[in-house]
């Protein structure tokens, strides 16, 4: 395998490999660890992220005979596996961006969180963006993240979490709302503040 490029290895020859081997399982985890690993740290922190990348790929190693090709590729599978990983976290979470928005600091620069808040607005919307995340509530904060910090399309983000088409959509379109209506309310306090 190690002669043989990504290209020439599609996720269905990983997925017939690693049922007839369980070592040919290194490769799911070598062409996806970085993936997960900056989605869930994204979601969280990098020590976390760590923890949760990590044990995703030990619970899709362990249910790696239960993989089915027909419900969606290996990659938003092992997404999904992340998001629910991350869901235990899930008030942690919450907290975070409610500190963030709280105490208007940055997140941390070495953060994937950091850099994807840096690019969506100045430093000055950092605690805004945060405010308004920490309004929305699981399901749309797993769409919205899947979708811009883990860049995975709709119907990846809806095979990870077992949701239809539709229903990413329209979680997408109310987060949106409530983000723009959340930044907005944060921008007027903050003009008449």
């Amino acid at each position: 395998m190690s002669t043989e490029t990504r290209a020439e290895v599609d996720d269905h020859d990983l997925v017939a490999r690693f049922r007839l081997d369980a070592e040919e399982f290194t490769a799911v985890y070598d062409r996806y660890f970085r993936e997960v690993y900056l989605y869930a740290a994204g979601r969280v922190d990098v020590q976390a992220g760590e923890d949760i990348a990590a044990e995703t790929f030990c619970l899709a190693f362990r249910d790696r005979g239960r993989f089915d090709p027909a419900r969606g590729g290996l990659r938003p599978w092992l997404f999904g596996i992340a998001t629910n990983l991350i869901a235990r976290h899930r008030r942690k979470e919450a907290r975070h961006y409610r500190a963030l928005a709280r105490t208007a600091a940055e997140p941390p620069a070495d953060s994937h969180e950091g850099r994807v808040v840096e690019s969506v607005a100045a430093q000055r919307m950092a605690p805004r963006l945060a405010g308004a995340l920490a309004t929305l509530n699981r399901g749309q904060r797993d769409v919205v993240t899947l979708v811009y910090l883990a860049e995975l399309t709709h119907q990846e983000v809806a095979d990870a979490l077992g949701v239809s088409y539709g229903t990413v959509g329209s979680r997408l379109n109310r987060a949106r709302k409530k983000i723009h209506q959340a930044m907005a309310t944060t921008a007027k306090e903050d003009d008449h503040g």
